[in-house]
Formats: C-alpha cells, sequence, structure tokens
C-alpha cells in the first residue's frame, strides 16, 4: 500500500463543472432555436417570390459547417442554416445572413468588452490564453497572445478612425462635459481623459468627444471643440452641462458662443459643502437640494435666497461659491421640465467613466497612450450600448426650432402675439 500524499491540483480551465456544461446545452439549444426562427421569419418575409415554374424562390438548403462561438461560458458549437435562392444564374439573388450569428464570428459581444477590460486591469498580454482558460475553459481556442496583439491593433485603428469620422449629418441638443482622471498611460503633459457626451435630436445619447488633456486647459478643450467642428459638426448644442471648474467653459465661448451654459448640481454641491464645516453638511446639502429641486424658478430663486441669509454671514465663501453661478446653476428652468433629470447633472459621464476610472488603476505601465486610448473607447464604446434614451424626447425638435419654455412648460402664444411676430 502507498503512502502517497500529494495531490494533485487542478489547472486553470482542466477541472469539469456539470453546471456549466448545463449552461453550454442550454445555450446551444436556444441558439439553435433563435436562428431557426429568424431563418424562418426570412423565408416568410420572401414567400410571395415564386420562380417561373410558380415555385418557391426561396428554401431551406441545409446547414453551414459546423462551428463553436467562444461565449462567456466558454465554446458553444452552432450550424448556421442555408437558404437556397432557386432563380436563373443571371438574375440577382438574395441572400440570408444571420445576424444572431454573423458569417465567419467566433467570439461573442460581451467576450470582445472582456478583452480589453482584463488588459486594463493589468494582465498582460502573454497571460490572456491562461486567464481566459480560467474563465471559459481549456478550450477557450483562438485567443492566443497573437490574437490578443492583433486585437489590440484592431481597436487602436478603429479608435483612429472614431477620431476621424465624418460628423456633418450629426446634430446634438445637448452636451455633458468632464475631465475624468485616470491612471491609463497618458501623454506626459496630459492629466486627465476629456469627455463629451451629447443628446441627438431622437434623444439618443452618443459619445461624441474622448481626447487626453488637461481638465483646467481652455486651450486643451478648445482643440477638442474645434476638431468636432472641422469634421462637420457645425450646429451648436442648445445647452452644455459640465462643472465650473474647467478650462471649457472658456473654450466653448468662443467656438459655440450661443451655447447655454448649465453647472452640474452634484459638484457644486460638493463644493459649496466643503467650504462648510461638517456638522452643518447634512443640514446644508437639504437646502442646496431645495433649490434645484424646486417646481418653479420663482421657487428656486426663493430658496436661493434663503439660502444666502442662513449661511452668508459666518460662511461667506461658501456663499460666494454658490452666488457666482446663480443664471447657469438655473438655466434648465428654461428646457423642457422632462429634460430636468437629464440637465441638473454630469451623471451620463460620471457613472459611466467611474467604471473605466476602476478599470484603468493597474494599467500605467503596461499600456502605450494609443493603447491606453483605445482600450478606453471600446470600454466606453460597450457602455454607449446600454445608455438610455432621454426622458421627453417628443421634445428636442422643439428646443432645436427655439420654441420658448417657462419653468419647463411651452410657452404657447396667442393667435395675436403670432400675428404681432
Amino acid at each position: 500500500m502507498t503512502q502517497d500524499n500529494i495531490v494533485k491540483l487542478s489547472q486553470p480551465g482542466m477541472f469539469s463543472d456539470p453546471l456549466t456544461e448545463v449552461l453550454r446545452d442550454g445555450a446551444r439549444a436556444l441558439l439553435a432555436h433563435a436562428v431557426e426562427a429568424e431563418v424562418a421569419g426570412f423565408l416568410g418575409g420572401h414567400a410571395a417570390k415564386l420562380t417561373d415554374d410558380g415555385h418557391r424562390r426561396l428554401v431551406r438548403h441545409g446547414y453551414l459547417p459546423e462551428r463553436e462561438v467562444m461565449t462567456g461560458i466558454g465554446p458553444v458549437a452552432v450550424r448556421c442554416p442555408r437558404v437556397r435562392d432557386r432563380t436563373a444564374d443571371g438574375g440577382e439573388r438574395i441572400r440570408f445572413s444571420s445576424a444572431i450569428l454573423p458569417p465567419y464570428a467566433r467570439r461573442s459581444k460581451s467576450l470582445e468588452v472582456l478583452i480589453p477590460i482584463l488588459y486594463l486591469k493589468g494582465i498582460s498580454t502573454g497571460d490572456f490564453e491562461e486567464a481566459l482558460a480560467a474563465l471559459l475553459g481549456k478550450d477557450a481556442g483562438g485567443l492566443s497572445a497573437s490574437t490578443i496583439a492583433r486585437l489590440k491593433e484592431a481597436w487602436v485603428d478603429e479608435h483612429a478612425r472614431w477620431l476621424d469620422r465624418d460628423l456633418s449629418a450629426k446634430q446634438y441638443v445637448y452636451f455633458w462635459v468632464d475631465g475624468i482622471h485616470v491612471q491609463a498611460r497618458l501623454e506626459d503633459d496630459a492629466q486627465c481623459l476629456l469627455v463629451i457626451i451629447g443628446a441627438t435630436a431622437e434623444g439618443k445619447k452618443e459619445l461624441v468627444g474622448l481626447a487626453d488633456g488637461i481638465r483646467e486647459s481652455a486651450q486643451s478643450w478648445k482643440e477638442l471643440l474645434l476638431d468636432l467642428k472641422r469634421r462637420g459638426l457645425t450646429m451648436a448644442p442648445q445647452l452644455a452641462v459640465a462643472d465650473g471648474a474647467l478650462g471649457f467653459w472658456k473654450a466653448i465661448d468662443e467656438v459655440w458662443p450661443k451655447t447655454r451654459p448649465q453647472r452640474c448640481w452634484v459638484h457644486k454641491t460638493a463644493n459649496v459643502l466643503n467650504k462648510l464645516p461638517k456638522s452643518l453638511h447634512a443640514k446644508a446639502k437639504r437646502a442646496l437640494q431645495d433649490i434645484w429641486m424646486a417646481e418653479t424658478r420663482t421657487d428656486a430663486a426663493a430658496a436661493f435666497d434663503g439660502f444666502i441669509e442662513s449661511y452668508g454671514v459666518k460662511y461667506e465663501k461658501a456663499v460666494e461659491c454658490l452666488s457666482k453661478d446663480r443664471e447657469p446653476l438655473l438655466a434648465f428652468y428654461d428646457f423642457p421640465a422632462e429634460h430636468w433629470k437629464h440637465l441638473r447633472t454630469t451623471n451620463p459621464i460620471e457613472s459611466t467613466f467611474a467604471t473605466v476610472r476602476h478599470r484603468t488603476v493597474r494599467s500605467r505601465g503596461c499600456l502605450s497612450n494609443k493603447t491606453a486610448l483605445a482600450m478606453i473607447f471600446k470600454l466606453a464604446q460597450a457602455a454607449e450600448k446600454s445608455w438610455n434614451r432621454l426622458r421627453g424626447h417628443n421634445q428636442l425638435p422643439k428646443v432645436i426650432i427655439g420654441v420658448k419654455f417657462n419653468d419647463g412648460i411651452e410657452v404657447v402664444k396667442s393667435q395675436a402675439q403670432a400675428a404681432a411676430a
């Protein structure tokens, strides 16, 4: 009898997990049903098309060879149906291409997002194969160091094309702007990412600008805005929402002087509270909230004056910090009430790039400038897909054509006023 007390440890990707196998089997069956439904819908949409002899023009024609698609639960084997067009050789053929299972797809979109996340977390290129094997199983092929290197190059190229994209067909009603500090490697004199998110006339939020620069530098912001203008973005946004400390305000006054400013209430609240003793923070925060949550500008002005009266004698700096931006803090009252939730803060940027900031903590020493920006661009691009549409998006065309709003309500002119105008 042997007295061997050496136990062999499980290596990453070498152990069997019954639950994962069940999930893969379920995913395989669900994917097959989805693709079958897709091809059935495609054939149904062309059912009226017939050949010269009266038969259906489009028919099922077996399957393409089986392939494995790498997903977040490992490789899933799939077969895509084929469709045959029975027209004569000289005619234009109708081809079926699955949107669920695109031709040559080998990785799911979620996995393409996972790779830049792992890279930004500090996983080196050579360690990717082992790391992904631990996550996806030992059969996670096609993700070697050379594959990751090629993906990085593709992302850098994609980011470069995005930076040079044509914006002549774009129009943004609102801008949210902020300077985000990350620990990814930027240029030597750059302190942060300059980020601009815009709202289209349809209410969709889009990443408009992403560059490295200096947060307080008007020149950095001006260069970014002029670059957007050079690429065709000639229509100025109606309103820009940002923190008060940015050099952005000076820059936009020069590039788009008609754009109205709206200061972020989250930043302003933090700035005011920093000038008050901690014992007063809770009470002062409620008083500030009474201003920007007021239903009308008149009520907001009364709450504003009440704050000044309460804290002006002892805490002059806090009151000055608030008072100097009175008009920019209350600009949102001249826009649709449905949009107030979106316009009072820079939350669209903060919530998105908080995740990016955490994921770049360990990347300072392992990324070049171009790669760092490309990785952050990919993460932001992935986040963009989940951004919610603006509430009250039907009001946006009115804002564009200059309809006036008072306390969030559209100002309707009487017939006499309209005739006089």
